[in-house]
Parts: C-alpha cells; sequence; structure tokens
C-alpha cells in the first residue's frame, strides 16, 4: 500500500504551483520581445517619422534640380548625394516615403473595409446571399491583378488615390473570405443566438456580437498586406504607372537611376536598401505582433 502521509501530499500540492508558474515564467520567455522586434520598429518609427515631418526638416526641395551637382555621392552638403539632376536623393527618399507608405497603409485597409461587409454578410445571412457575394469574389479573383492595375492606371491616371483604391481593390476577395470564414464560426453561437432571442436587430448582431470576435484575423491580415502594398506600389512606380513625377516614390526613384548604374551606383542602391529594410521590418514586426495577438485571443497571455 502507498504511503500517504502529510508530508508527501504537502510536496505534491507545493509542487503543482511551482511547475505551473515555471510553464508560465518559460512561456513569457519564448514570446518576450526581442531585438528582433525591437530594431525593426525603431526602423519604422524613423522612416514613418522622417515622411510625417518632411516639410520641417531643413531638407532641400524634393524636385530643385542643380545641374552643377549632378551624379554626387555623398557629401557634406547632400548627404546621400544627389541624382542625374542634381536632386538631392534624402529629400527624395523622405518625401517617397510619404507615398509609399500611405499606399501600404491605405490599400489593406481599403480592401478589409469592403472585404469585411461582404464577408460579414455572406456568413451571417447565408443562402442567396451568400452565392451572390461568392460568385462575384469567383469573378474578381479570375480577373488578374495586373490588369485591374494597369485599367485604373489608364483610365483614373497615376493620383495616389487611385493607386490606394485599385491596390486596395485585389485585396477584397481573401479579406471577404477571412471574414465570411470567421463569421460563420461565430453566427450559431450561444451569444449570438441569445441576442436574436432577446430581439436585438441584425445590425446590433453583427456590430456588437460578432465582429469582436472575428476582428483578429483581420488585423493580421492588414499586418501581412501592409509590406505587400508597399512591394507592389514601387514595382507600379519603377514601370511608371503610379504617381507622376514630380511627386517621388520609392519605385520611381529607383528607375530613374537604372540608365546611371555604372557611373553613379548610389542613385538606385539606396533607396533600394532603404525600401528593403522597410518591408523587411514590416514583416518582422508583423509577425510579433500577430503571435501577440495570437495569444490573446487564444488566452495564453
Amino acid at each position: 500500500m502507498a504511503d500517504i502521509t502529510p508530508d508527501r501530499l504537502e510536496g505534491s500540492s507545493a509542487g503543482a504551483p511551482d511547475d505551473n508558474a515555471d510553464a508560465i515564467a518559460s512561456h513569457n520567455r519564448k514570446n518576450r520581445l526581442g531585438l528582433g522586434f525591437w530594431i525593426p520598429l525603431a526602423w519604422l518609427a524613423v522612416v514613418v517619422a522622417a515622411a510625417v515631418f518632411a516639410d520641417f526638416l531643413g531638407l532641400f526641395p524634393a524636385d530643385e534640380i542643380d545641374w552643377m551637382h549632378i551624379n554626387e555621392g555623398p557629401n557634406d552638403a547632400h548627404i546621400l548625394g544627389t541624382d542625374h539632376l542634381g536632386r538631392d536623393m534624402l529629400s527624395r527618399i523622405i518625401y517617397g516615403a510619404r507615398v509609399s507608405l500611405t499606399v501600404g497603409f491605405a490599400a489593406p485597409l481599403i480592401g478589409v473595409g469592403l472585404g469585411l461587409v461582404l464577408g460579414i454578410l455572406a456568413g451571417y445571412y447565408k443562402g442567396w446571399v451568400d452565392e451572390v457575394i461568392g460568385i462575384a469574389i469567383d469573378t474578381w479573383l479570375a480577373i488578374p491583378g495586373l490588369v485591374i492595375l494597369l485599367l485604373f492606371s489608364v483610365v483614373f491616371g497615376g493620383s495616389l488615390g487611385m493607386v490606394c483604391l485599385s491596390l486596395g481593390l485585389l485585396f477584397i476577395p481573401t479579406a471577404a473570405r477571412i471574414t465570411r470564414a470567421a463569421t460563420l464560426n461565430h453566427s450559431n453561437r450561444e451569444f449570438v443566438l441569445a441576442a436574436r432571442a432577446m430581439g436585438a436587430s441584425d445590425f446590433r448582431i453583427l456590430t456588437v456580437e460578432v465582429l469582436p470576435n472575428i476582428i483578429w484575423p483581420l488585423i493580421a491580415f492588414v499586418l501581412i498586406d501592409i509590406p505587400i502594398a508597399i512591394v507592389i506600389e514601387g514595382a507600379l512606380s519603377f514601370l511608371g504607372l503610379s504617381v507622376k513625377a514630380p511627386t517621388p516614390s520609392w519605385g520611381g526613384v529607383i528607375a530613374e537611376g537604372r540608365e546611371h548604374l555604372e557611373g553613379s551606383p548610389h542613385i538606385s542602391l539606396i533607396p533600394t536598401a532603404v525600401m528593403f529594410m522597410t518591408v523587411l521590418s514590416f514583416n518582422l514586426v508583423g509577425d510579433a505582433i500577430r503571435k501577440r495577438l495570437a495569444d490573446v485571443r487564444d488566452g495564453a497571455i
């Protein structure tokens, strides 16, 4: 027969909290935000602050031509050098960040906003509403994204608003499908059925009961699509399909320097490096935030 004594009972009961504490401490160490989060976040803070407050930094005008100082490398007067027209590279990169960051944030938000409405209606009402929205989304997905971007560029021109809208439309189908799946999962939960039994309107059920519970995957979707939107806008600018000159953009600055790679490689290499670091930083910060959101959603922290 096993020896069950007060000492043994006390030891086993004391061991359980210790094990739980060790598990919690191990989980916190594993999920601690390290340099892989803070360094990219600091870079993004600098880039965003520079873009927002560019007018107060005492920079050269981004479109000021100086034929006396063309294709200069970094020097005391121009920290990052000048381009083939003598324009200050630092100014063009910082003002170009305004375009890239605006598109990077606005396009996913437009896509999520419209996709949220379609997805939540399809997932909540089901039936013919779900079928009609599903057909519309499938049809939209059948159209190549490049065709949509080219169409908007040709018909509406290369204004910043049209670039944001055209890119945002590309994110609608995925956002709608994510929202629909999450809504289907929550539309028959007990709290939704209770609200419906108490006479709550569909609008109140969707906004108060359903929406707060499906917002997490949409936040993760936005974090994924910000760097994607920046890269796509850069590609459009490189092809001349984004904002028009003299407004600078990272892709446009890179494109302008491709003919001077042999003699003045800094014209293309510096904005390329800035764009790469920014996209990488968004990915690293986004990954860390998505993991934290998953822990919060699952009740782990």
